[in-house]
């Protein structure tokens, strides 16, 4: 079982953290949605608090996607609502794909990359970890201002400086320690997401911030309107990377809406 936060009552929505991250990256929007939703934040498989995947296993997105599926079985989820941001916005995507869930919502989602976007976000990420690895405490005293925030999280959020200084410390910690960080990143380079017209059976919403500079919103975001053209595309103004944190009221709202189509509820 995924470690994970159960909250609130209502239509159940699964919410799933990226690369690198934990359950703890929905903390902005949970109140809001809990009062008309349960939501389930997870701890992927390797971070946060919850296992690695088996050692035989390669760090794949399908066997994430797999491992999340498994959770809504041992969780008694019948097709539940999902959101998910980059890494996890791929996986909602995904679970999409196999009609595992009855709606979708993406944010920032992997896979809508070029070759040379992949190499940069590839760059970026293992800087980023690195720096949390290596000079940590640098960075977790850093974080203790708005303008070290601005200075050190700009490439992930797109209003750091209103980012909660003792998140951005617990998601320092997080990250220089997820045993899931090496081989997941390897695996990530190889995904694209391909064949939209197998999600037109499930609600899929796609939401990326026009600050993203990590998967960069101009051309990437295109490319998700080109290949889910029968999805809902939101641009979430002056949010980054991480727009859960940017504009907790506007991606409730968004959340909200997504997840108000009728589907299963929790067994």
């Amino acid at each position: 079982m995924l470690v994970h936060d159960r909250r609130g009552a209502g239509p159940p929505l699964v919410l799933i953290h990226g690369i690198g991250a934990r359950r703890g990256a929905w903390d902005p929007v949970v109140q809001q949605l809990a009062a008309d939703r349960e939501t389930i934040a997870i701890d992927l498989p390797g971070f946060g608090e919850s296992s690695p995947l088996p050692a035989e296993t390669t760090p794949s997105i399908d066997a994430y996607v797999d491992a999340v599926e498994r959770f809504f079985a041992d969780a008694g989820l019948d097709r539940p609502h999902v959101a998910g941001n980059s890494m996890g916005g791929g996986i909602a995507l995904e679970l999409a794909r196999r009609g595992s869930v009855a709606s979708a919502t993406a944010l920032s989602p992997i896979g809508f990359w070029s070759p040379l976007e992949n190499a940069y976000g590839q760059v970026v990420l293992k800087q980023t970890h690195f720096l949390s690895a290596r000079a940590g405490g640098v960075l977790k005293r850093g974080v203790g201002s708005a303008a070290g925030r601005t200075l050190m999280l700009s490439h992930m959020f797109g209003r750091p400086a209103a980012v909660d200084a003792e998140a951005a410390r617990q998601d320092i910690a997080q990250l220089a320690a997820a045993p899931g960080w090496s081989g997941t990143l390897a695996q990530l380079r190889k995904y694209r997401f391909t064949n939209g017209a197998a999600l037109d059976g499930v609600p899929v919403t796609v939401g990326w911030g026009t600050r993203d500079r990590l998967l960069v919103y101009a051309t990437q975001s295109r490319r998700a309107r080109q290949a889910l053209p029968h999805a809902r595309h939101v641009a979430l103004d002056r949010c980054g990377h991480l727009p859960m944190s940017d504009d907790p009221d506007g991606v409730a709202a968004l959340l909200r809406e997504a997840s108000a189509t009728s589907g299963p509820h929790a067994g």
